[in-house]
This record gives C-alpha cells, sequence and structure tokens, in this order.
C-alpha cells in the first residue's frame, strides 16, 4: 500500500477545526439543560462516535479505500479525535429530537433535514481537509448513508423511549 500524504505540517487547519468543534461540543454537552439519564446520553453520545467511526474504517481501507482521513492514510491520533468529534453532534440530534417531542409520522422531514446538515458539514470537512476523497466516492454515497444512519438513531431513540428505563 502506498502512503498517501496530503500535508506535510505538524498541526494545521484540520486539526485546529477537529479540536474546537470537540471543545465547542463538549461545551454544548454539558450546558445543555438535562433530558436523559446518564445512560441514555451515554448511548447517544456512543452512537456518533461508533457509526463515525464504523463507517470511516470500513469506507477509507483497503481494499475499497473511498477516502483519506486528514493528513495520511495511516491511522494518527487526530483521526481518533475526529471520530470522538461525532459524539456531540449525535447527541444533539437526539436531544432536538426530544425536545421537539417529533412525532413518528414527521420523522422523514426531521432525518432529511439532518441528511442535509450531515452533508454540508461533510462538505466542510472536506474543503478543511479532514476527508480527501477518491476512486469517485462524492458526498452524495455519504448522504444516502446519513439517512440509513440517522433512520437508525431514530428507531434507537424510541428503544430507549419505550423500553430503556424499565427493569426487567
Amino acid at each position: 500500500m502506498n502512503d498517501i500524504q496530503y500535508d506535510h505540517s505538524s498541526f494545521n487547519m484540520n486539526e485546529w477545526f477537529i479540536v474546537i468543534a470537540l471543545f465547542f461540543g463538549a461545551l454544548m454537552v454539558l450546558w445543555l439543560p438535562r433530558r436523559f439519564s446518564k445512560k441514555t446520553a451515554g448511548v447517544y453520545l456512543m452512537c456518533g462516535v461508533f457509526c463515525g467511526f464504523f463507517f470511516d474504517h470500513t469506507l477509507s481501507v483497503l481494499p475499497v479505500s473511498y477516502y483519506v482521513i486528514n493528513d495520511t492514510s495511516h491511522f494518527e491520533v487526530m483521526d481518533f479525535f475526529s471520530h470522538v468529534m461525532y459524539a456531540p453532534y449525535s447527541f444533539l440530534f437526539f436531544y432536538l429530537y426530544d425536545l421537539f417531542h417529533v412525532k413518528p409520522h414527521n420523522s422523514l422531514v426531521y432525518i432529511l433535514v439532518w441528511a442535509f446538515v450531515s452533508a454540508g458539514f461533510e462538505r466542510l470537512s472536506v474543503i478543511i481537509g479532514i476527508f480527501h476523497y477518491e476512486n469517485g466516492y462524492s458526498i452524495y454515497y455519504s448522504f444516502g448513508i446519513y439517512l440509513m444512519v440517522l433512520s437508525l438513531w431514530v428507531t434507537i431513540y424510541h428503544v430507549l423511549k419505550n423500553y430503556g428505563d424499565k427493569q426487567f
């Protein structure tokens, strides 16, 4: 495998973006009024980390390798933090879904709005240099993945809302 190097400087805009997004995301999670138990909030935070890690590593490693994350094709510490950056994003998705009391028949609109927001955030990440597309990959593929993941998250929300705190 050839090592792909997109950036030779040690710390630049893509790393700063990740650090700043993590900082403000953590502040947001801590400052928002509490709506969920600690267990449920932990699950909602981990949904973002797990899905980001799963799809980024499914799509960015051989034999597929549709994109490179950050500066090189090798896994770096900032790559890990770029996955943790998804945690506040997923928390906000669940938080607003609960806050606005989105009814199941309106979930599709909510999912579509968040899919467009996600695609916009990814586009910004491409411009900044967090993602480098390869082998014909485009944001349209990501949009389909966002629709799938966000639909799964709505299902997880309803399962936890209906059965999460019940003792069996």
